[in-house]
């Protein structure tokens, strides 16, 4: 190894330590006994984690995230599937205004974005809804559904659905049957991604919630704020879990897909 890739690979397990050292800590400080976060902890219980399953408010915030995430990856695997096909397949007119509408939800700062989506949220009734934080939370997830199908576009034999076409497929017929199949892993992909940036989202959350609807990074802050105990590094912790598994099983479904479409 040379010593240029050398630094580069120090550099970049470097960033990927610095990252993970936050949840390396939160993780041990929700076992600890003591009533406040303490670290090193000096000792162990699954005290917070019981704390937390028994709770009604918390257990209410987490499936209604929960619910809120798979609504939101559904239509953002949608949106995005369908806007990836227009790109790629059609000719859109304002093809460059339309990439620009695309990354918006990423570039346009959250806390604005929010104050939006709160102002007409409210005029429509949907804040605190669960309508409401499923429309809120695809916007914010199409795009990344849209570059993970694009990718998956980009790499497909465009002959096969020619194939399909010609021998009197309907392009219904052959996008379910030929298109979908193949590009499934980037499907599936965004979808995760969907899923994960809708239950990790909190800005957005905090604005459009209420008393009644609120999500789980919602009810998060709140406790940090009101009520700090290691219940809080307990629901952090499985925060960190959910997002880990949720990637590691959209990714073990991409390959297993991707070596049933080569077999």
């Amino acid at each position: 190894m040379t010593a240029g890739r050398f630094v580069l690979h120090a550099a970049a397990w470097a960033v990927v330590v610095f990252l993970m050292v936050p949840t390396l800590v939160v993780v041990p400080m929700s076992f600890g006994p003591a009533e406040h976060l303490q670290f090193p902890p000096n000792g162990f219980t699954l005290r917070w984690y019981g704390d937390y399953f028994a709770d009604p408010d918390w257990m209410s915030a987490t499936w209604f995230s929960v619910r809120a995430g798979i609504i939101a990856a559904v239509g953002a695997t949608v949106v995005g599937t369908m806007t990836a096909l227009a790109l790629v397949r059609g000719r859109v007119i304002g093809r460059r205004i339309l990439d620009l509408l695309i990354v918006g939800p990423i570039v346009v700062p959250h806390i604005a974005l929010a104050v939006a989506l709160f102002l007409v949220f409210d005029r429509l009734r949907l804040n605190g809804t669960l309508v409401g934080f499923a429309i809120a939370h695809t916007v914010l997830a199409a795009p990344f559904a849209i570059f993970s199908v694009l990718a998956a576009l980009y790499r497909f034999d465009a002959d096969l659905e020619m194939a399909a076409l010609s021998c009197g497929a309907s392009r219904l017929r052959a996008f379910w049957h030929v298109t979908l199949p193949l590009i499934l892993p980037g499907v599936l992909s965004g979808a995760m991604f969907a899923f994960i940036i809708s239950f990790d989202e909190a800005v957005i959350s905090f604005f459009i919630s209420d008393i009644d609807g609120k999500s789980l990074p919602r009810k998060l802050f709140e406790d940090i704020d009101y009520n700090l105990t290691p219940v809080v590094a307990a629901v952090a912790s499985l925060l960190s879990v959910v997002s880990i598994a949720v990637l590691v099983g959209g990714h073990v479904v991409g390959r297993i897909t991707a070596r049933r479409r080569a077999g």
